[in-house]
């Protein structure tokens, strides 16, 4: 399966956000958006998922038009930066409703295994956000959309996470953005860099120091 997202325009009130975005994601490889703070990475994630309306865009599903939000199709998931489980939920509970396996959770993050019957609200912010993430990841669609899934977390989840998307990615499109670009270049297999509203696709690490995004000795 192949998403694109053409011709983006984003303004709020007479600012220009976004303007001629392009993007290409596809089964097998994982997207990764890179950019600095404030240029539109998380306002384009929800252009795609449908929860933003811009003035204008277009998607498309292997080359055909999806005229309603994406997330109608019940193709996608989207990991937003809030907390998306509410707090009263149990996990035991959630992990059934996503249709997602806990034992196998809870033998990947062995540590999380006396969690079962404990509510969101209960974990510290750092451990939600690998619950939510693993659960978006795990479960049955074919689209996911993770905006700053590394967050508050520990390294040695983080490492774990990576490895969980590179398996995932297999079945499904993902496509990435985190403020840890190192994690973001790590994991990605196609990269573009959203820069003064415009994406571009980036084949050459060297290119992120021409365009200053990153300086030349953070490669």
């Amino acid at each position: 399966m192949i998403l694109e997202i053409d011709n983006v325009e984003l303004y709020f009130k007479e600012k220009r956000i976004l303007n001629g975005i392009y993007l290409k994601a596809e089964t097998g490889k994982v997207t990764g958006i890179l950019g600095s703070n404030g240029c539109g990475k998380s306002c384009l994630l929800n252009i795609i998922f449908g929860t933003l309306k811009p003035k204008y865009k277009l998607v498309r599903l292997d080359s055909k038009p999806i005229l309603k939000p994406l997330y109608k199709t019940k193709l996608a998931h989207f990991l937003p930066q809030l907390p998306i489980a509410p707090n009263g939920l149990k996990l035991d509970t959630a992990f059934k409703l996503f249709k997602v396996d806990w034992q196998e959770f809870s033998t990947i993050f062995e540590s999380f295994a006396i969690y079962k019957n404990f509510k969101f609200r209960e974990l510290s912010g750092g451990e939600r956000r690998v619950v939510e993430t693993y659960l978006l990841l795990k479960s049955p669609v074919k689209i996911v959309l993770l905006d700053e899934p590394f967050s508050h977390v520990a390294p040695l989840y983080i490492e774990v996470i990576k490895q969980l998307i590179s398996e995932e990615k297999k079945r499904k499109i993902i496509i990435i953005t985190d403020h840890l670009y190192r994690d973001i270049i790590d994991t990605s297999d196609n990269l573009y860099l959203i820069k003064n509203g415009h994406s571009k696709l980036i084949t050459d690490l060297k290119t992120l120091e021409d365009y200053k995004y990153i300086s030349e000795n953070s490669l």
